[in-house]
């Protein structure tokens, strides 16, 4: 990560934006000139970034989003003047991600994957992210387990019958994250753009491990102590580091009140995915290769606020996006992107 940045400052005035849910990282680079040319977003992160870049890597299939039903509602394949098709792009969501909006907010081009790019195509930025690629872990089951794995390991290091508590689980995932906002900032970063963790205890995913379909706890929980945690790391930074900018998108409240109200933000349904199989459609079988090939779709994914079990539809990554851009102190503060982006 630090080598890609390294690499990176070789432009003149170098700016950084920064996302994060766990490890989710966006950066912007400006070279002197200020015109939209001279503008290069480079994209870090997990699956709520990922444009394509496993497609690209020996990964299993529960990585990898190239699969048709992804990317129907947006990307356009032109074989000739009459035939053209939708086709997935390795994107694990039906149409867009966040931080394509954002680029095109920017007036940047769509940014493609770095693995994709070739020496003489380099265009607007690229797109680093890897689904799985996280601070710790990229879901509950896994962080269960690892959390599992380290309360033995401490036990046997302790030598007493200790468990960790989530709050010390939440306090390693931010201490991550905080040596990596210190590192970009070493290397030259002033400008953070921050997501906090959604309602992830309320994706279908999740609603499928509990016995009447409500949200899980514990998750609505870690993710309310990250968000905290998180907020206040961002306010110390920023009267420790000289020039330190921010803004944090409270990516918590936004689901939750779709998730809450989804006819008052045009969607019909915020408990069950649009593509899936099982309870909720919460199975990952969206596609027919990854394990079951039976799997279930939806007929418009745009009256869902999630497409498979724990990604949000293009139409909800849209919403996101338009409030981090031009959204009020409420939900991004402690200024909106529009803002972060004019200096």
């Amino acid at each position: 990560m630090i080598q890609q940045t390294q690499v990176i400052m070789s432009a003149p005035a170098l700016h950084f934006i920064l996302f994060a849910v766990f490890a989710s990282l966006f950066f912007s680079a400006r070279c002197s000139n200020q015109s939209r040319k001279d503008v290069a977003l480079l994209i870090l992160g997990d699956s709520l970034n990922d444009a394509g870049t496993n497609t690209y890597l020996n990964t299993t299939a529960g990585y990898r989003a190239d699969i048709p039903p992804y990317g129907e509602t947006f990307f356009l394949l032109e074989l000739d003047i009459t035939h053209h098709f939708h086709h997935p792009t390795g994107r694990f969501f039906d149409g867009r991600l966040i931080v394509d909006f954002i680029a095109e907010y920017a007036k940047l081009p769509l940014i493609p994957p770095y693995l994709k790019i070739k020496d003489d195509e380099f265009m607007g930025g690229a797109n680093f992210a890897s689904g799985g690629a996280v601070a710790l872990v990229e879901d509950l089951k896994m962080q269960l387990k690892q959390l599992e794995q380290l309360e033995k390991k401490l036990r046997k290091e302790m030598g007493s019958e200790k468990s960790i508590s989530m709050d010390d689980y939440v306090g390693m995932a931010i201490g991550n994250i905080t040596s990596v906002l210190q590192g970009i900032y070493k290397v030259g970063g002033r400008k953070f753009a921050m997501i906090g963790i959604g309602p992830i205890g309320c994706v279908p995913g999740m609603r499928a491990l509990t016995r009447n379909g409500a949200c899980l706890g514990e998750a609505t929980t870690l993710a309310k102590l990250h968000n905290i945690a998180l907020t206040s790391v961002l306010t110390k930074l920023e009267t420790q580091l000289h020039g330190f900018e921010y803004s944090y998108f409270d990516f918590y409240t936004s689901g939750s009140e779709r998730i809450q109200y989804p006819s008052k933000y045009g969607f019909k349904d915020a408990e069950i995915a649009c593509c899936g199989l099982g309870p909720y459609r919460a199975n990952l079988s969206c596609g027919g290769q990854r394990g079951a090939k039976e799997y279930s779709l939806c007929h418009r994914p745009k009256k869902y606020v999630f497409f498979d079990a724990y990604h949000p539809t293009g139409r909800a990554n849209r919403q996101f996006a338009q409030l981090m851009w031009n959204g009020s102190l409420s939900i991004i503060r402690p200024r909106n992107l529009k803002a972060l982006f004019k200096n």
